[in-house]
């Protein structure tokens, strides 16, 4: 399903239930926010081999969190007029330039700090 498809869709779900009203940018924002929390609440306190057995038992729980994110993202995006899509591919670009692979390979440093 492509971006419009699932756009459209998450729209005629929240449109069915006479949410819009609720929906500004501000309140989409704050959301994926409280929506993100919930998700990094899957992996708090947890070193790496705990937060693999945690989503290898919870994988529907931690998908669950990671839809919402993406349905408040894609609905956000949408109510500001982005083709995300589009936005998606504009800042991989400004990132490549930011993290060339010749510097950036291999190191998790900000791209201010690569030599």
């Amino acid at each position: 399903m492509t971006i419009a498809e699932l756009t459209s869709r998450i729209n005629a779900f929240r449109d069915a239930r006479d949410w819009r009203q609720f929906h500004n940018p501000k309140d989409m924002a704050v959301s994926i926010s409280i929506e993100a929390a919930e998700l990094l609440e899957h992996f708090q306190w947890k070193n790496a081999a705990e937060c693999e057995a945690h989503i290898a038992a919870n994988r529907e729980a931690v998908a669950d969190e990671v839809a919402d994110v993406a349905i408040y993202l894609f609905e956000l995006a949408d109510l500001l007029g982005l083709d995300l899509g589009a936005e998606m591919v504009r800042k991989l670009e400004k990132n490549a330039v930011k993290y060339p692979v010749a510097r950036a390979k291999g190191s998790n440093r900000k791209y201010d700090e690569l030599a």
